[in-house]
């Protein structure tokens, strides 16, 4: 059997589609943000601005966070030394559960290495702690909630994204007496939309349903102290388990959940993917902390960010460019075609010195394919101008239509 082969079909069928994928190396410049130093293939360099990053509220560069990993690297080296159940755990991981928790109004928080494993290893533990537990997914929800639904062995449903009367017919096709828990997103990142949250913890009180809610496109940006959406809609307490990332709004890296005690201690004990693996490294829970409790009382930060979002959304709007347009910071404007999409994208970055990544099949739907902006609060004027005037003669350049809106 020729192996290599093999592999040459399977990259070359996504050179063909549209849809292969190439990492652009930069360099962000601290203090600069969202700019940043492109390094070509050719090796020469250019001056770019990042629009589709997920560091949103540029905590990555904060000084408050930067100051807290220096002080904390220089007190503890590199590496936590281990897992955090030998020698791994320290001050720093305690002190970031901490925050969490409050973070969230929760007992307790369970750190791990990134928002995906906190998905993947939670929903694939669960039910082994309740068995015969069954969990109904949202069709949009993250990858890493759906490989843990997946792979747990457990029974799951698949509902029709926010389609809450879809949900309740599931729910009353099976034992009222059966174990039960439904999992949604609070804002689903690829087209920036909400999920109904309310109306899910309706039916999960009436059907005595867990709930398992996915908050990584919201904390930081959303509540009183960036507690999400359910902090700022008023229904954390309707929560069971939180999933959350530092990697975006904080500006760090990381994931982790918040619950009960009992639960974030069933889930340590029990979940592999926390179980058996090194720690985060004491300088980015430091780093983390730091971010999670600035941002507690940043409501400025968050306000500035949603009027970026609005603004950029205005003027794309003007354009007539087809953007879906739910209500968050996420501004998608669809292309439809995979090959246009990466021709648009690559245009703007070597043409215009913007950079925002092609998003494509399979991580949204054939025919979909989009350009996803992420604004933040220092994406001002001059940048937003730049944009709109660029994506305004591209357009026109590739002959693209032009909608009111897509959505």
């Amino acid at each position: 059997m020729d192996y290599t082969a093999k592999l040459d079909l399977a990259i070359e069928q996504l050179h063909a589609e549209g849809r292969y994928r190439t990492f652009i190396d930069i360099e962000r410049q601290n203090g600069q943000f969202p700019h940043a130093v492109w390094t070509r293939p050719d090796g020469s360099q250019q001056n770019i601005t990042v629009w589709c990053g997920n560091d949103y509220l540029g905590m990555g560069q904060h000084p408050v966070v930067l100051n807290a990993m220096h002080e904390a690297i220089d007190a503890t080296g590199a590496g936590s030394g281990g897992t955090r159940n030998i020698s791994g755990t320290t001050v720093y991981h305690k002190q970031l559960e901490a925050e969490l928790a409050d973070l969230h109004q929760k007992e307790a928080a369970l750190l791990f290495t990134s928002a995906y494993i906190a998905n993947d290893a939670t929903l694939s533990t669960l039910p082994k702690l309740f068995p015969g537990l069954i969990i109904y997914s949202d069709a949009l929800n993250h990858a890493s909630m759906i490989e843990g639904v997946r792979r747990n062995g457990g029974s799951k449903r698949i509902f029709r994204h926010n389609d809450v009367a879809h949900l309740r017919e599931l729910l009353e096709a099976d034992d009222p007496a059966a174990l039960k828990l439904i999992a949604f997103e609070s804002v689903y990142s690829m087209d920036g939309g909400f999920g109904p949250i309310a109306e899910i913890c309706d039916l999960a009180e009436e059907f005595n349903a867990l709930t398992y809610i996915d908050e990584v496109h919201a904390v930081g940006m959303y509540g009183a102290r960036g507690g999400g959406v359910t902090e700022r809609d008023g229904l954390i307490d309707r929560i069971d388990i939180v999933n959350g990332t530092l990697a975006k709004a904080y500006g760090v890296m990381g994931g982790y959940i918040a619950a009960s005690a009992k639960m974030c201690d069933a889930i340590r004990s029990y979940a592999p993917g926390f179980i058996f693996t090194t720690s985060l490294a004491p300088a980015v829970a430091a780093g983390a902390a730091a971010s999670v409790a600035y941002l507690k009382t940043a409501p400025e930060l968050r306000e500035q960010h949603q009027m970026q979002a609005r603004i950029l959304k205005m003027r794309l709007k003007g354009l007539g460019l087809p953007i879906i347009d739910h209500g968050s910071h996420i501004v998608p404007v669809i292309v439809g075609n995979p090959v246009h999409t990466k021709k648009l994208s690559d245009m703007l970055l070597s043409e215009h010195g913007i950079y925002v990544q092609p998003i494509n099949f399979p991580t949204v739907p054939r025919g979909t394919e989009r350009l996803r902006f992420t604004p933040s609060p220092v994406h001002g004027p001059r940048e937003i101008d730049a944009l709109v005037k660029a994506m305004d003669a591209l357009w026109s350049h590739c002959a693209l239509n032009r909608a009111e809106m897509a959505g």
